[in-house]
C-alpha cells in the first residue's frame, strides 16, 4: 500500500530558518576581529622602543590583537557549527501584534 499525499504549496511545511548574519555572535566576532586586526597592524608597524620599554620589552598590541583575532575566529566557527534556528511559527505574516515580544 502506498500513501498518496496531495500537498499544495500552501500546506507545505516550512523549513527552519537560520539567523545567519543577524546572529549576535557574528556581530561580536566582526567587531572584535576588526579591533584585533587593527592592533596587530599597530603592533607590527607602529611600535617603537619607548613603548616596548614601558611594557618590559613585550609587544602588547601584537599579542592582544592576535588573541582578539583568535577569539573572533572561534566565535565565527561557533556560529557556523551551531546556528540559531528561528522557529517557523515566527515567520507568519499575520498580525504583527500577535508575535512574541511585540
Amino acid at each position: 500500500m502506498t500513501e498518496s499525499r496531495s500537498e499544495s504549496p500552501q500546506s507545505k511545511p516550512e523549513m527552519p530558518h537560520r539567523a545567519g548574519a543577524f546572529d549576535i555572535r557574528v556581530f561580536i566576532a566582526s567587531l572584535i576581529g576588526l579591533y584585533g586586526v587593527v592592533l596587530v597592524i599597530v603592533g607590527l608597524f607602529g611600535t617603537d622602543d619607548t613603548q616596548l620599554d614601558k611594557s618590559d620589552g613585550m609587544n602588547i598590541n601584537l599579542f592582544a590583537g592576535a588573541a582578539m583575532v583568535v577569539f573572533a575566529v572561534s566565535f565565527m566557527v561557533w556560529a557556523r557549527l551551531r546556528p540559531v534556528v528561528v522557529p517557523p511559527e515566527l515567520h507568519t505574516d499575520d498580525d504583527p501584534a500577535d508575535r512574541p515580544g511585540h
